[in-house]
């Protein structure tokens, strides 16, 4: 697919003015000080404070600047110019010195030479990358000796199914690009939005092999039944902030998370 890129960040332009918007992202909430991050990434993180974090794939920045408001040194990097500008715009407004830059991941070390003692990425973002190899080389790059990759991702279980939970409609392994039209965003389902955009699936395996291969030695590796986001269709909240899709109950792995430390 080579124009994956364009027809992405496209798409995730179209999605920043109704997600700025929406409840999903509590915007409001966010600028008086609350945090965007979930339990889950917090326990692998611990003490940050004085750390300098690389956050990939950030959309528009919230994570980045709570990891900012918790006292480390955040650069902040999207695909998608217009969550770079409002990431820009947040930070301004929360009074955080988080830092921002506008590529494609794969690009990245030809505009940053920096190392880095935390990589950290979150829910949803992998899936945008058709390969796996060239990221954790990347990965590595940023990060000193000793280093470490902080993950949280949506299970590749998950991705099988159709977005209606009824079938499973697509390959768990690497098979090839899914393009695929959508309507409206997770974080709002009657935006007015139709775009197309270019995913593909990675198993778990494949993430892990390739971190491996990239000399990042596993710590901690978990799976959890729940997710901290309702953004797929017929989720239940069965505890405060964890939702399940309503069908499946405890049955499906929903979330996984990761450490690992550059050897």
């Amino acid at each position: 697919m080579e124009n994956y890129l364009t027809i992405n960040k496209n798409s995730w332009n179209a999605k920043v003015d109704p997600h700025l918007n929406s409840d999903f992202y509590f915007v409001d909430e966010f600028l008086k000080g609350r945090s965007s991050l979930n339990s889950i990434e917090l326990e692998l993180l611990g003490d940050i404070k004085g750390k300098n974090i690389l956050h990939l794939q950030c959309h528009f920045g919230q994570d980045s600047i709570s990891l900012s408001r918790m006292g480390a040194q955040v650069t902040g990097v999207d695909l998608s110019d217009k969550a770079i500008e409002a990431g820009k715009d947040l930070a301004q407004k929360c009074g955080t010195d988080t830092k921002f830059i506008c590529t494609d991941v794969y690009s990245l070390p030809d505009i940053l030479d920096q190392k880095f003692d935390i990589v950290y990425t979150s829910y949803g973002v992998i899936g945008w990358l058709p390969d796996l190899d060239k990221w954790a080389g990347l990965i590595n790059n940023f990060l000193k000796p000793g280093g470490q990759l902080v993950m949280a991702e949506f299970h590749p279980a998950v991705w099988m199914f159709d977005d209606d939970f009824t079938k499973v409609a697509y390959n768990y392994f690497n098979e090839k690009p899914i393009v695929e039209t959508y309507e409206g965003t997770y974080a709002d389902k009657s935006a007015d939005i139709v775009q197309e955009y270019v995913m593909w699936n990675h198993s778990l395996a494949e993430v892990l092999q390739n971190l491996i291969k990239h000399d990042i030695e596993l710590e901690i590796f978990q799976e959890f039944d729940w997710s901290p986001y309702p953004c797929f269709n017929h989720v239940e909240e069965f505890e405060k902030g964890k939702w399940r899709i309503s069908k499946f109950g405890n049955k499906l792995p929903l979330v996984y998370a990761l450490k690992g430390q550059k050897k």
